[in-house]
């Protein structure tokens, strides 16, 4: 799942600048994949550590007949090899029956994937909208009934709301499952008849997010006329030098620059201009543009391989 989600990651080094629908400092498409595949795989190598437990100690898990039956047989140690021996790990605390404390240590799991994939999601049918991805249009599709020109980003919707159920179900399973009366009682009997509920729509959810990432492509042109229009991200830098070179009030100053007017390539070439600065620092500002201040995000993007396995989507150690 984790290196499907960072496909062609290294592809995209296309700069942009957005946060929550206002401009915040410039990233890279490559480095947003890279820190979802980085979460991702940090939970998925968490599966692993996850033991599917086994019960074999009698009807309230201290040999109790079986002790009186067979008294010279080391109960214990038969179980364990038996348990063992079906690829289980054993559990030699138990009541009438095995507590289910892993499965809601795995549901847990599969509860922060499924909400780290919904981050994603969402934040594919954003950049969507803002028209940073084309959506790949497939000949016979429909996006509305009576609105021939949409198309819409159904892939990642049907992801999002399945990953809803999908979570419903598995808090509920993991919140129910370890409690029990006394020995047991039998509301586990209902509840873990809906395992396959949860993980299913979990199944369905990441089949429909894999489909969304294989019909965009990134909207280059789109992504550069936005750039275009965003000089004023370069307050941040500035700010940052001016306060280096001990230059008093460095945000005051930018803020009366920049807060409700148009910031343009040449205002803020003026601005440094006019700054007290060593002429190399000057020079420094003054080669920055919205398109090259990305910081190390390129970087990041492409190390990611050397953090995350792609072909097994797991964190490597």
């Amino acid at each position: 799942m984790q290196s499907n989600v960072l496909l062609g990651n290294t592809k995209f080094n296309h700069p942009y600048a957005v946060a929550n629908s206002w401009t915040a400092s410039p990233t890279t498409l490559g480095k947003e994949m890279a820190n979802f595949a980085a979460r991702l795989s940090s939970i998925g190598n968490s599966f692993s550590e996850v033991k599917i437990l086994g019960k074999f100690a009698g009807a309230v898990g201290n040999y109790n007949a079986d002790v009186v039956a067979y008294p010279e047989v080391d109960w214990p140690k038969v179980a364990e090899d038996f348990v063992k021996s079906l690829g289980l790990e054993f559990n030699p605390y138990v009541t009438q029956i095995e507590p289910h404390d892993y499965i809601s240590k795995l549901f847990n799991l599969f509860v922060q994937f499924n909400n780290v994939l919904t981050d994603f999601d969402r934040d594919m049918w954003t950049y969507i909208s803002l028209g940073y991805f084309k959506q790949i249009v497939k000949a016979g599709e429909v996006g509305s009934s009576t609105m021939p020109h949409k198309v819409n980003p159904i892939d990642f919707e049907n992801s999002d709301g399945n990953l809803t159920i999908a979570n419903g179900t598995l808090s509920s399973l993991s919140m129910k499952l370890p409690i029990s009366r006394m020995q047991r009682d039998l509301t586990d009997s209902t509840v873990l008849r809906n395992l396959g509920v949860g993980l299913g729509h979990s199944l369905l959810a990441y089949k429909a997010t894999l489909r969304g990432i294989n019909k965009v492509q990134v909207n280059e042109s789109r992504l550069s006329e936005d750039l275009d229009q965003t000089w004023e991200v370069l307050a941040e830098p500035i700010q940052t030098v001016m306060r280096r070179y001990g230059i008093p009030e460095p945000y005051e100053k930018l803020k009366e620059m920049t807060r409700g007017q148009a910031v343009t390539k040449d205002s803020i070439r003026q601005f440094i201009e006019d700054l007290d600065l060593p002429e190399a620092a000057r020079s420094s500002l003054l080669k920055l543009t919205p398109h090259s201040y990305i910081g190390e995000a390129e970087f990041l993007a492409r190390n990611i391989e050397e953090v995350v396995d792609l072909k097994s989507g797991f964190k490597i150690e």
